[in-house]
């Protein structure tokens, strides 16, 4: 909990910073080229400010050098792509929980990086409601990043290619938080998923084959409560019936909140991509779909702060498992998962 308020103090001076740094620069960005954000058919309207912080071609470029860097971290082993991997939907492959410095673990699996234009909040607790603050608490906390902000900005300006990069996307070759967090938000907007098999079915160019669309069908019935389509989330914090971890202990919501009824609250998850992600939930505890059907099939654990929709839990026969496994198939993006402009630079 001390961690999430420094985080969040943290996180409102830089905002604040950012607002002083806005109004005296209103033309920060000279010579730059424009990137036009482009919502894809059937999607909703973002929650992304992009008049506070427009794409640009230059912007992004810087945010996809610093995303893959580790000279972010205090060892210089761990950038942001080290928990999130393009492979993997922009998560952590084959990890319950990921690595960090000195050989110390998170205390959450990592989430995959993807359509985070249309997200308010961030982290599984929401803890964070600002995308360009949120690499924050990874860059700061002792068993991630393990760095402070100050150095790593001095570290970067002494290189002379992101005094280059810098330039070309700010006008000037200084280098500093506001605009290292802006520029690595943008790159981040830019991870948009949105050409999987159900997408293609939506545009007409690819029919569900017998399986995908009884999985579908089941989906819609018992599934899209929560996650809504086409997103797959709805973006709320629920508790799904977990019994708590009793290493991590870990109360999600509520540490935020400090509500009783939050307890062991965690954000609805995309589903987009869902054969990547794995292992499933918060902590990661689940290695196979397989095992998160059972889960709402028959394990699901009563609490005051169990979502309602699962009291009865979810009955699932061995064939509609099948057919909900082929269903969610669909929603795996090759395209964004092998799209080289999101690929570490060369």
């Amino acid at each position: 909990m001390k961690r999430v308020v420094i985080i969040l103090i943290i996180a409102t001076a830089v905002l604040n910073m950012a607002i002083i740094e806005s109004c005296k620069k209103s033309a920060d960005k000279p010579g730059t080229t424009p990137i036009q954000f482009v919502i894809p058919a059937g999607f909703p309207a973002t929650k992304f400010n992009f008049s506070a912080n427009p794409l640009t071609k230059e912007g992004v470029e810087l945010g996809r050098h610093l995303f893959y860097d580790g000279r972010l971290s205090k060892d210089g082993n761990f950038p942001c792509a080290s928990c999130h991997q393009q492979f993997a939907a922009f998560a952590t492959y084959d990890h319950d929980l990921s690595h960090g410095f000195n050989n110390q673990f998170t205390t959450r699996n990592a989430p995959g990086l993807f359509n985070l234009a249309w997200e308010s909040n961030f982290m599984w607790d929401g803890g964070i409601n600002n995308l360009e603050v949120q690499p924050l608490a990874p860059i700061t906390a002792p068993n991630e990043m393990a760095e402070d902000i100050n150095t790593v900005v001095q570290r970067l300006g002494e290189d002379a290619t992101y005094k280059q990069l810098f330039t070309s996307a700010f006008g000037t070759a200084e280098v500093n938080s506001q605009r290292m967090l802006k520029a690595l938000s943008q790159f981040m907007i830019t991870l948009v998923s949105s050409n999987s098999k159900y997408d293609k079915m939506k545009r007409g160019q690819y029919t569900f084959n017998a399986t995908e669309q009884a999985g579908y069908d089941l989906f819609k019935a018992k599934c899209a409560s929560c996650h809504v389509e086409p997103m797959f989330t709805d973006f709320s914090y629920r508790n799904n019936g977990l019994p708590i971890n009793d290493y991590l202990k870990d109360y999600g919501r509520m540490n935020i909140t400090n509500k009783k009824e939050d307890s062991i609250k965690f954000k609805v998850p995309s589903l987009r991509n869902i054969y990547e992600t794995y292992p499933y939930m918060h902590d990661g505890r689940f290695w196979n779909l397989s095992q998160v059907l059972e889960h709402y099939s028959t394990g699901v654990q009563s609490s005051t702060t169990l979502d309602p929709l699962l009291t009865n839990k979810i009955p699932l026969t061995a064939t509609d498992k099948y057919n909900l496994i082929n269903f969610l198939g669909t929603l795996s993006d090759t395209t964004f998962t092998k799209d080289v402009k999101f690929q570490q630079p060369q």
